[in-house]
């Protein structure tokens, strides 16, 4: 009888089961059955708001020649964020968060927000195209064209919202929709952009009127109910939750079940 040990064993077990054919392990996860392509496999991804129940409020059309003003800042950010990239590899400074954001700025991002801006003026401010959109109107790649969204969000060029639809029949019933984008006015190149692209300040009394409606407004929802709160601060189906809740504990302070609550006093056999 032959001994061996155990590597021995092992190894020579290991041969076995490769000269029979057994299947080996895959190296990479599966595709998702839902047809998902981000890692988790979920059919909807984090952050992401059923379509068409928000688009009107989000959406905003841009005033005439506003969309060319945003894209001339866009591009003056990118010669300030070179300059700022020669500075900081000279040596000469160490760069601010803000100034790192504009540095990271490219010109394929500065591309992706044109296109943005075209269609926001094109189409009265509703914009949503699908990534393989901007990649086929810009002439840049999928994953380029994910970079500079991300970029332009985190500067401040843009607003992003991920939105999911209902989906019938077999399998799973939300699926992942194109993005809604807003373009906006990033307030972090404001200082890298000449006087003549800042927009104007705002005059003093519209701020102390702005401030007055603030504190009027403060003033009532201070006054109101917990049910009254609950239906003007959120709407749908969680504001008719919220203020079902909030009636629930309007009735418990108005009349206290446990005498306790009114006239608290400590137990006799406490310590």
């Amino acid at each position: 009888m032959t001994a061996f040990t155990l590597g021995q064993a092992s190894a020579l077990a290991l041969r076995t089961i490769a000269q029979a054919g057994a299947p080996t392990l895959p190296l990479r996860r599966p595709p998702a059955r839902s047809g998902a392509t981000h890692r988790t496999g979920a059919p909807v991804r984090r952050d992401s708001i059923e379509a068409g129940t928000f688009e009107e409020h989000f959406f905003a059309m841009p005033g005439k020649g506003e969309t060319d003003r945003l894209l001339r800042m866009a591009r003056r950010a990118l010669d300030a964020g070179r300059q700022l990239r020669r500075e900081a590899r000279s040596g000469a400074r160490d760069l601010t968060r803000s100034e790192r954001l504009i540095a990271s700025l490219t010109a394929a991002a500065v591309r992706v927000y044109e296109e943005i801006c075209t269609l926001a003026r094109l189409n009265r401010g509703r914009v949503f195209p699908t990534y393989d959109h901007l990649a086929r109107a810009t002439a840049l790649g999928r994953a380029t064209v994910a970079r500079a969204l991300h970029v332009l969000e985190a500067i401040g060029f843009l607003v992003r919202q991920r939105r999911f639809k209902r989906v019938e029949g077999e399998g799973p019933r939300y699926r992942q929709t194109s993005n809604v984008y807003r373009p906006t006015a990033a307030a972090r190149v404001l200082p890298y952009l000449p006087r003549w692209l800042r927009p104007a300040p705002i005059p003093d009394d519209q701020l102390a009127h702005d401030a007055a409606r603030a504190a009027a407004h403060a003033e009532m929802l201070g006054q109101l109910s917990c049910r009254e709160l609950g239906q003007a601060l959120v709407g749908g189906a969680l504001g008719r939750v919220l203020a079902k809740l909030g009636a629930r504990i309007d009735a418990a302070v108005a009349s206290p079940v446990c005498e306790s609550q009114n006239h608290p006093r400590p137990l006799a056999t406490s310590i």
